[in-house]
């Protein structure tokens, strides 16, 4: 059953301890479009489908990524796009909505996404050790 929007806000409000919805808000939208550019095939469309409608439409239609950005180039990204934002603050945007995403996507899609993303993403999830070791090369 997809989660509500109200929900996923209330969530990532409560964990990034957001004093208003429409920070957790902004932090949504930006880590989830940069997410998306990202992700590809299944594994993106089944997130989207658990995720509320207003994710996965942002989830769905991100900007295309030149390249992959590895963990710390994303949350150099998301400051780019928060204004005001500053690396440290973007790294608890980044860890209060994709925590939210990986529970609500479950281990087994969360496995799969990963092994889609560079090595270092289990960490921004806030599942360290998901990405199973020796199925990304070393490098």
């Amino acid at each position: 059953m997809r989660m509500q929007w109200d929900a996923f806000l209330a969530a990532v409000q409560e964990r990034g301890e957001y004093p208003s919805r429409r920070e957790a808000d902004r932090a949504a939208r930006v880590v989830l479009a940069l997410l998306g550019a990202h992700l590809v095939g299944n594994e993106r469309a089944e997130l989207a489908a658990g995720l509320p409608e207003t994710c996965a439409l942002v989830l769905l239609n991100p900007l295309p990524a030149a390249e992959p950005l590895g963990p710390e180039r994303f949350v150099r990204a998301t400051a780019a796009w928060i204004e005001g934002a500053t690396e440290e603050t973007a790294m608890w945007d980044v860890g209060a909505v994709l925590s939210v995403v990986a529970d609500t996507a479950g281990d087994d899609l969360m496995r799969r996404i990963l092994l889609q993303l560079p090595p270092g993403y289990d960490l921004l999830f806030g599942r360290p050790g998901m990405s199973e070791p020796g199925l990304h090369p070393e490098g």
